[in-house]
């Protein structure tokens, strides 16, 4: 019995970071997972330069209403839970990605939750676990689970290396050269391939 594991931001729909980045006209809001791997320092960072600038919530989700998945990806994500079981495994906000998970035809999704004060302000940030998207896959295993997973970032290696089979998905070049052993694709029809290959073996 298999579960594939998906990343959603940079794999489905764009970094919302960097649309909101571009969006506020502040450069510094586009760094992603991608070149800081760890996350807690990565939202304490982000949080305040919202601050310093005097930006909440609000102003994110207004961005966020523009931003469609990206082309292929619900069609892509259709194909794969017509055979699969597929849970979403991100390290954003319930806040940012409802309305995105509507585009997509509401799929499951783990994320985590931001802590807002009645002002709009982000005051911080409530993580599900530690290591959420490795943590998850674990447990998935223990209940008799083979998770097949998917990502583009650091932070999307642990799940994909502790699973069955993992790919990189328009990852970095750097990423990709630092992990030559991990298959990376840039398409979905060949992400959505090597998926059902794995299932057959």
């Amino acid at each position: 019995m298999y579960i594939t594991c998906l990343d959603v931001e940079g794999v489905l729909v764009p970094e919302i970071w960097i649309a909101f980045s571009k969006a506020s006209g502040i450069p510094e809001l586009k760094k992603t997972t991608r070149d800081e791997p760890d996350y807690n320092k990565l939202m304490n960072w982000r949080l305040g330069i919202l601050k310093e600038h005097g930006l909440g919530l609000r102003e994110i989700q207004d961005v966020i209403a523009t931003i469609d998945p990206l082309p292929g990806a619900k069609e892509f994500l259709d194909e794969l839970r017509s055979f699969s079981q597929v849970i979403l495994i991100s390290d954003t906000f319930e806040q940012f990605a409802s309305p995105l998970m509507k585009k997509l035809g509401n799929p499951t999704l783990f994320c985590n939750t931001l802590e807002v004060a009645p002002n709009g302000e982000i005051t911080g940030f409530k993580m599900r676990c530690e290591k959420s998207k490795l943590t998850t896959v674990k447990a998935l295993q223990s209940i008799g689970y083979d998770t097949i997973a998917s990502g583009d970032s650091y932070n999307d290696l642990g799940m994909i290396q502790a699973s069955k089979a993992g790919f990189l998905f328009r990852s970095t070049e750097k990423i990709k050269a630092d992990y030559p052993d991990l298959p990376a694709f840039e398409e979905y029809s060949d992400l959505l391939a090597a998926i059902k290959d794995a299932m057959t073996k």
